[in-house]
């Protein structure tokens, strides 16, 4: 099944198209912005226009070679979309973890192209070394049918630095730094403050802004078939501008209210901090509690957007990402959730939160 069109960010397509037709197009990019807005969306649109055979010359893709065909099936051999994965064996030597990692990928791009319309990526996915390395293995390829690679990285935020992997890590900083003559490589992320500084130094960064209530709108209606005007307002004021809300069960609702049971906690006293910790049981699951923690870096984000103190926004979110690198282990996470919340408590960050 073809993926959907792409909605919206037409000033950026613009400025994309006419650095392809110049001949100006960095080889290296990183797409940023709230989550849903259609960073990969448009990164794939991209490769499109990179791999076209019709368009050459414009800056364009036509839609209609073969090319342009593969890519809409998510089906090009040398459009190499990487997606973060859950670990597997950790027992396995470092040649079966890149084929466990490329099964994972391939089985994850193939339920997309089933299922094009899909949600955020579990708590617990990321991209280890083995990631790295598959990726570097199809970097050292020619292309198989056309004159280009592209490499689109998604949720690039969850690159995962390890000890002991510095080889893999430092090939992948000079392929960023000086990609091959026929690689081009697009990374997304809604937390680019996440991301190494080495990595943020080596890609030239596009801002993608929340999409317009009417673009959010023709989408509902175009591609989930939703008319009712009452309906469809009432989804489209939750996205917030966020396409990808839509698409996230409950709209991120879920996430959302455990970020502000947290914050709640961090308020209410050395007990309650406590007593909140110990309840953590509904996320035992370390994808669950993960995923918890990734609304509450949303909640805080948008406490700085909104002009929140940004010390101590910024500071309580270089701690809760700390506390996501730790639940990506195997950690109890009530023991993480019991510092987390003392330590936000510390930071002052509590008297932030709006409920």
């Amino acid at each position: 099944m073809p993926i959907p069109p792409l909605y919206g960010h037409e000033g950026t397509r613009y400025r994309l198209v006419g650095a392809i037709a110049s001949g100006r197009l960095p080889q290296a990019l990183l797409f940023e912005g709230p989550e849903g807005v259609g960073k990969q969306r448009l990164a794939l649109w991209l490769a499109q226009a990179l791999v076209c055979e019709g368009g050459r010359g414009t800056g364009e893709a036509c839609g209609k070679c073969q090319h342009c065909k593969l890519v809409l099936t998510l089906s090009h051999p040398d459009v190499h979309w990487f997606v973060p994965v859950e670990p597997s064996r950790k027992g396995a030597d470092a040649d079966k973890q890149v084929e466990l990692v490329e099964e994972a990928i391939g089985e994850e791009i193939a339920a997309r192209r089933e299922h094009p319309l899909y949600g955020p990526p579990s708590g617990l996915a990321s991209y280890g070394i083995a990631a790295v390395r598959l990726l570097l293995r199809r970097l050292a390829l020619k292309p198989a049918l056309g004159r280009r690679k592209v490499f689109v990285i998604g949720n690039a935020e969850r690159l995962v630095p390890q000890t002991g992997a510095e080889a893999a890590a430092t090939a992948l900083l000079k392929a960023l730094e000086e990609p091959p003559a026929d690689t081009v490589f697009v990374l997304t992320t809604a937390a680019p403050e996440s991301l190494l500084p080495t990595i943020l130094s080596r890609v030239v960064r596009v801002r993608l802004a929340r999409l317009g209530d009417s673009v959010v709108a023709a989408f509902a209606q175009q591609e989930l078939g939703v008319t009712d005007e009452r309906a469809l307002a009432q989804r489209v004021a939750l996205t917030d501008g966020r396409i990808g809300r839509l698409l996230a069960e409950g709209n991120g609702a879920g996430e959302a209210d455990a970020a502000h049971q947290f914050l709640a906690a961090v308020k209410a006293g050395v007990a309650g901090r406590y007593r909140f910790a110990l309840g953590v049981q509904p996320f035992q699951a370390r994808g669950g509690f993960t995923s918890m923690l990734d609304g509450l870096l949303e909640e805080l984000r948008e406490q700085a957007r909104n002009g929140g103190a940004t010390q101590t926004v910024v500071a309580a979110i270089t701690q809760v990402l700390e506390a996501r690198a730790l639940a990506q282990g195997n950690v109890n996470p009530q023991l993480v959730a019991a510092v987390l919340v003392d330590d936000l408590a510390g930071s002052g960050v509590g008297e932030e939160a709006p409920r």
